[in-house]
């Protein structure tokens, strides 16, 4: 009855998505990746890590590199099997995961150990499974997810105006480069950290919050899996979302920013620390995020971070 209702929910979406298969490059089609309800069927849970560097993102992409399509091209080669593995969020070009979760269904029996063997074989060093798990049917990457945890570093390449060494700019080494965010403006820790204080708990953030120019087609995607209605379909967003923890601290060279919470909108954590920059290099008082809060409009907020330095850290689930 649960595959039953699978088939019947993911036909609704393609009436609803006339354009799905369309957008799902070959192998992938709408059919293909809806499982029979007459096969028993084994449903895992990975968890990655990944360079994001060389990819557009965790979204399959029609002519484009992505993480889950490479996944789910790699399942495909080792089971014989056509399926688009669910992420529990949807990580943008150029971010990395040190434990991104990702959950699909499999007709084929194969032992963990196994899979696991044959997808770090076969995957390309830039992303390997550090997990697999058999799981319930109702789990799902994305929608089982309870709080999410990103960390963004920082490297400065000017040092505070208190170092003997303040008129020299610190050279960023090119094999860190890729993983952080080699910032030119002097900062101060102290005010990175009174800023970040001003946004636990429940707020709306539609502040910090971009435009995601794509959204209507990714959500088109993601409901291949039968389990959402098409974006279209959906009543106007929430942007409240809870934060649990959001601090900074000093590793060696980078400043760190962690910060978890039940959720997050599109580039908000890369768009929260480009604020909270703002505020440590004098250009805003840190007190001022309240006020960018209650705004409710991106251009009280300071610019967008770059990608390089954001890392997915932690997904937990009940």
């Amino acid at each position: 009855m649960p595959a039953l209702c699978e088939i019947n929910r993911a036909s609704r979406v393609a009436s609803h998505c006339p354009r799905l298969n369309s957008l799902l490059p070959t192998p992938y089609s709408l059919h293909s990746v809806i499982p029979s309800k007459s096969v028993a069927m084994s449903h895992w849970k990975l968890i990655l890590s990944y360079d994001g560097t060389p990819y557009n993102g965790w979204q399959i992409q029609p002519n484009l590199p992505t993480v889950q399509g490479t996944l789910a091209q790699t399942i495909h080669r080792i089971t014989g099997e056509t399926v688009l593995p669910q992420g529990s969020g949807r990580t943008d070009t150029g971010v990395h995961a040190l434990a991104q979760v990702a959950s699909f269904t499999l007709t084929v029996p194969i032992p963990a150990t196994n899979l696991h063997r044959a997808l770090n074989r076969a995957l390309p060093p830039s992303i390997r499974v550090l997990s697999v798990e058999a799981v319930p049917e109702s789990f799902h990457a994305r929608h089982s997810a309870l709080r999410k945890t990103y960390e963004y570093r920082i490297f400065p390449c000017s040092a505070p105006c208190t170092s003997p060494d303040s008129s020299k700019d610190r050279i960023c080494s090119p094999m860190l480069a890729p993983y952080v965010w080699p910032c030119r403006f002097s900062l101060n820790l102290a005010t990175l950290q009174q800023a970040a204080t001003h946004i636990f708990g429940t707020h709306d953030f539609t502040s910090f919050a971009a435009v995601d120019p794509d959204l209507n087609r990714r959500n088109e995607l993601a409901d291949a899996d039968g389990h959402s209605t098409p974006y279209s379909l959906l009543p106007t967003p929430c942007l409240t979302r809870t934060i649990h923890h959001s601090t900074w601290h000093q590793q060696e060279d980078l400043l760190i920013y962690r910060i978890t919470g039940n959720g997050f909108l599109h580039h908000m954590v890369r768009n929260l620390v480009g604020t909270f920059v703002e505020a440590a290099a004098g250009r805003i008082s840190a007190d001022e995020i309240p006020n960018i809060l209650a705004a409710r409009n991106r251009s009280a907020a300071g610019p967008t971070a770059p990608a390089s330095g954001l890392f997915l850290v932690e997904v937990e689930y009940e």
